[in-house]
């Protein structure tokens, strides 16, 4: 089991009101699966995002991942376990504009403490990965929508992850483009990568091998998705 979320509840505060958005929420994923959350605008998906990508801390209730207790640790093991075990994608790519692919495919081994010279070619190794060796010293502004979301799958991918966290990649994207990624990631999937995608999309959701329906903040369903 690499990800267990046991009774999470998220509340927000908003004046002198208590705002509940994860109602008794568990989720358990194990290794190598590929997983869509699937709900509407408000549900909570993107809250749960946050939570299991330790953006986020839940109010109560207990998360395990890749063996450690996430609520137990400090800010700084917190960075670390994210780090070294999740890469994230993003709906709006979060590219830095005034770097090259290269540049932003390599920035987490920045912070991972990797010399200059690995970097530049590990990070040129996930491009080719992803398809864009000839596009390394574009600017993000010099790619298409679609090149741009492969170029932050490669980004994602570089620290060599456990699970690829993924909020509505395709929600930019043409359904070209959006084609694309859907095989990228069933191709990283196959590779042994853990997949956990959010998305509003039932076309999206059923590239995955197993669905979960949440709904104002609770989670209604669990299916084997339809290919």
């Amino acid at each position: 089991m690499i990800l267990k979320l046991e009774h999470i509840y998220k509340d927000y505060i908003q004046g002198k009101m208590t705002v509940p958005v994860l109602k008794d929420v568990s989720l358990y994923v194990e290794e190598g699966e590929y997983v869509a959350i699937m709900g509407p605008s408000g549900s909570g998906k993107s809250t749960l995002m946050n939570i299991i990508g330790c953006l986020d801390l839940p109010t109560s209730g207990s998360y395990e991942l890749a063996g450690s207790d996430v609520l137990s640790l400090n800010e700084n093991k917190l960075a670390d376990l994210r780090l070294g075990t999740i890469g994230f994608v993003f709906q709006n790519f979060q590219l830095l504009p005034r770097m090259s692919a290269l540049e932003n495919v390599a920035l987490p081994l920045v912070y991972a403490g990797i010399r200059k010279k690995v970097r530049r070619e590990r990070a040129r190794e996930a491009l080719v990965r992803v398809g864009l060796e000839d596009r390394t010293s574009f600017n993000p502004t010099q790619l298409s929508g679609g090149q741009k979301q492969r170029v932050a799958i490669a980004r994602a991918m570089v620290n060599k992850p456990k699970i690829l966290l993924a909020d509505e990649p395709t929600g930019a994207l043409d359904s070209r483009s959006s084609a694309q990624v859907m095989e990228l990631f069933q191709k990283l999937n196959e590779e042994g990568v853990t997949v956990v995608m959010i998305t509003h999309d039932p076309g999206i959701a059923h590239h995955a091998k197993r669905i979960v329906d949440i709904f104002d903040g609770e989670i209604s369903e669990h299916r084997e998705a339809v290919q």
